[in-house]
């Protein structure tokens, strides 16, 4: 505890020190290739520290020690965009970086590609055609999330449903096709999903569960479409925002689909392979609303519904940027760390919702949000629900999320395999995060 409050008092001093220091007016890097500035280039950054304290899961080891809570620092996401716009009509953007650098990462490794696309505008902001690795894809709003801009500390990840299985950190190699048609926002995109061979998450052999089969991968769909009902959000990328601060007013309701034939397989009671197809729909709404404008204060509200379906009782877990990297205790589903089954074949509740304090409580423009988000899911393969909820707090430093301090209580399910194989909630485990945020 003593370590803890260490951390906590560095943190919160630190930001008090940096809260002082006053950003520019202007804070971007961009070059314009025009008098109007309607073409132009522009660069990006964005670094996202964790500072953490995690009550493993029982069986958790390190190198094979046995650790039953661990303290540690890491680089949940380092993000560099070059993107532009270069005539009327031609758009690129290309973003490299690393997520989840911890201790326990092999060191000296680098960068890697998370985007990059080229882009023709067809018809104003009717149509624009696009392709190569990118985030357009469908099903809900945070299957693409701003990572700079998020609500709570981290995105619901869920949404991300082959995120590290056959695409790179929920980028596809896609054809995408996109645009607004009045109020209507639209993405569709036909993919190539990577080979499951170079996946970065374990993958099971056949057994009588569904799971990812091995075989040359067909063609995947997807789609996603919001009615938007009072301002506009940007589609010059695919990433939603989880919160505008208050500067906004937006009310959306969204659906989305993901379709991909004959991706999983397993073995019936006689032992012949059957396939099955990956078939996903999801239905939800996004609030952003000032209340106040003289004070700008404001609720957010974010509810999605899920219906998830990747063949018989599939399950996955996902403990992101997990502390540990084994488990003796082969009896829990979650497997080591902060691992919990967050994703698998059933329905998925997803809630969000934050009230941001009105202005001048803190010095130097900066605002304040409580909030609270719950993942539940109705998961085949589970005798009971998966509930994870998780509260936190944002301190905007200077009024936006260019200097950014949260922290976050994360509760989480472990369920435990029992002798006759049925699979029961047994205990709860906890997670504490401290995450500085700085954006360009």
């Amino acid at each position: 505890m003593k370590k803890l409050i260490l951390i906590i008092s560095i943190c919160v001093f630190s930001n008090y020190i940096l809260g002082q220091i006053p950003l520019p007016k202007n804070n971007e890097i961009k070059l314009a290739l025009n008098e109007d500035a309607s073409h132009y280039i522009k660069l990006t950054f964005l670094n996202q520290v964790w500072l953490r304290y995690t009550d493993t899961n029982p069986g958790s080891t390190i190198y094979g020690n046995p650790v039953g809570n661990v303290y540690d620092i890491g680089l949940r996401r380092t993000r560099f965009q070059f993107f532009g716009k270069i005539s009327d009509q031609v758009f690129f953007y290309t973003q490299i970086g690393q997520n989840n650098y911890t201790f326990n990462s092999k060191q000296f490794t680098g960068l890697f590609l998370h985007d990059a696309i080229t882009e023709f505008n067809i018809y104003k902001k009717s149509l624009s055609i696009g392709t190569g690795l990118t985030g357009w894809s469908g099903l809900s709003r945070y299957a693409s999330p701003s990572v700079g801009q998020l609500l709570s500390l981290d995105a619901p990840l869920y949404q991300q449903t082959t995120n590290g299985v056959n695409d790179q950190f929920l980028r596809k190699l896609s054809v995408y096709g996109k645009g607004k048609l009045s109020k209507l926002d639209y993405r569709i995109a036909l993919t190539k999903p990577l080979a499951i061979q170079n996946a970065v998450t374990n993958i099971s052999p056949i057994s009588t569960q569904s799971e990812f089969s091995i075989l040359p991968s067909k063609l995947q769909t997807q789609g996603y479409f919001m009615w938007q009902f009072l301002e506009q959000e940007s589609n010059i990328t695919p990433y939603t925002a989880g919160t505008y601060i208050g500067k906004k007013n937006i009310f959306n309701i969204g659906s989305g689909f993901i379709f991909y034939s004959f991706s999983l397989w397993r073995l019936n009671s006689s032992n012949d392979t059957l396939f099955e197809n990956m078939e996903h729909f999801a239905i939800d709404f996004f609030i952003d609303k000032p209340i106040n404008h003289g004070l700008e204060n404001a609720i957010t509200i974010y509810v999605s519904y899920h219906l998830l379906n990747f063949g018989k009782n599939y399950i996955r877990n996902i403990g992101v940027m997990n502390p540990t990297n084994g488990n003796s205790n082969q009896n829990i589903l979650n497997g080591s760390g902060n691992n919990f089954p967050m994703i698998g074949t059933g329905k998925v509740l997803y809630v969000q919702t934050a009230y941001l304090f009105k202005k001048d409580m803190v010095p130097n423009n900066g605002k304040i949000q409580l909030y609270f988000a719950s993942e539940i899911g109705q998961f085949d393969r589970l005798n009971s629900l998966m509930i994870m909820h998780e509260e936190g707090i944002n301190w905007f430093i200077h009024g936006s999320h260019s200097s950014k301090i949260s922290v976050n209580y994360q509760n989480r399910p472990v369920f435990k395999i029992m002798t006759n194989n049925e699979i029961n909630q047994f205990e709860r485990k906890g997670m504490l995060q401290i995450q500085y945020q700085i954006t360009i």
